[in-house]
């Protein structure tokens, strides 16, 4: 976690706007992979979206506001 939010700083830093940082394209592309990885291990696959979904919110609204404090 720590190593992302690292990596979130940085990004934040050649986003060019917000759409950018919110990325609802790869948001979906990383759940489709992430669901298909969860049924080739038979673990529940919905379950792995929520918690992926949830870590992926939670690293845009910091992105956002680093985005925010570069760009301000």
């Amino acid at each position: 976690m720590s190593e992302r939010s690292r990596f979130v700083e940085q990004a934040a830093k050649f986003k060019k706007d917000t759409e950018d940082v919110k990325a609802p394209k790869r948001v979906d592309a990383v759940i489709e992979k992430v669901r298909n990885v969860a049924n080739e291990n038979n673990v529940n696959p919905n379950i792995i979206e929520e918690v992926y979904r949830t870590l992926i919110s939670c690293f845009i609204n910091y992105e956002l506001v680093q985005h925010s404090k570069i760009n301000n």
